[in-house]
């Protein structure tokens, strides 16, 4: 797909998710908590199957693959070549059947007005920087959103680099700090030639997200923190994770506190769940 030179995506990004592997990422020890959340998460309110799912900067299809195996009919849709590869590398290797896969931009997809049950953007929002392309992706989403289908959506906290900052023992490091400060006061993540925290990013603060599906034509219904306080643990999260007791009262703690207005911060990821007004046709 060719979008306009305005809307040409950023090849920093591209870069980065070359030079990074995203399946790897989720499967590490320290990344199962979201992992395990995200899923508990959609289940509580996806659709039943075989509803139909757009998995929008889907990646290497780790939620697409395993939502395929509830029989759900999922089309994954990303903007970096090398996660196609993977995505369809995973499928033959899982024996599972995605129902498409295609490259794609958010803010422009190729399916018809009213076409799915469900849209998921795990992702794309906090790598479009600009409010207006947030915006853009939304409607999209809504667009290709049968009346009553539901939408959910990720960002990142706009806390999670200076919480790094203090877990990780970098308050020695200048420009750690002020990458965390920059990113805190604006939202504007630029680590420039570094990616210690992430590439160049729009970190959401709580708040934002329902804000920007509202202003899309979405119904909110609820905001939610992914991984809750467990990344406080810093450098010792691992080790407790190991812990069966520890691990379990974690998961039960992101639970507990998922909509706890004061703490969705702390959290590293932050979900939103909406439906486009209307109902669902029977």
């Amino acid at each position: 797909m060719t979008l306009p030179p305005a809307q040409e995506p950023c090849n920093e990004v591209l870069r980065y998710y070359q030079a990074t592997d995203e399946a790897e990422r989720l499967q590490r020890e320290e990344s199962e908590l979201e992992l395990l959340r995200t899923r508990e998460i959609l289940l509580r309110f996806l659709p039943p199957a075989p509803a139909e799912i757009v998995d929008v900067g889907g990646g290497p299809a780790v939620h697409s693959l395993w939502l395929a195996k509830l029989g759900y009919r999922v089309h994954l849709v990303d903007l970096v070549p090398r996660h196609l590869q993977q995505a369809r590398s995973r499928s033959v290797d899982q024996q599972l059947l995605l129902a498409s896969l295609s490259i794609g931009d958010a803010r422009q997809l190729a399916f018809p007005d009213q076409s799915a049950d469900a849209v998921l953007l795990l992702g794309p929002l906090y790598h479009l920087v600009q409010r207006t392309e947030r915006i853009q992706a939304l409607r999209e989403a809504h667009r290709i959103l049968r009346p009553g289908g539901a939408l959910i959506a990720q960002g990142i906290s706009r806390y999670s680099a200076v919480i790094k900052v203090l877990t990780r023992g970098l308050l020695d490091d200048a420009r750690m700090i002020y990458v965390a400060d920059h990113t805190t006061r604006s939202g504007q993540h630029c680590p420039e030639e570094t990616q210690d925290f992430f590439t160049t990013a729009y970190f959401h603060h709580p708040s934002e997200l329902r804000q920007e599906l509202t202003q899309a034509g979405f119904e909110h219904l609820v905001t939610l923190g992914v991984e809750g306080p467990a990344r406080l643990c810093g450098c010792e999260f691992a080790r407790h994770w190991r812990d069966p007791f520890t691990r379990e009262w974690l998961l039960d703690l992101a639970r507990l506190l998922e909509s706890e207005p004061h703490l969705l911060g702390v959290s590293g990821h932050i979900m939103v769940v909406a439906i486009k007004p209307g109902r669902m046709p029977v």
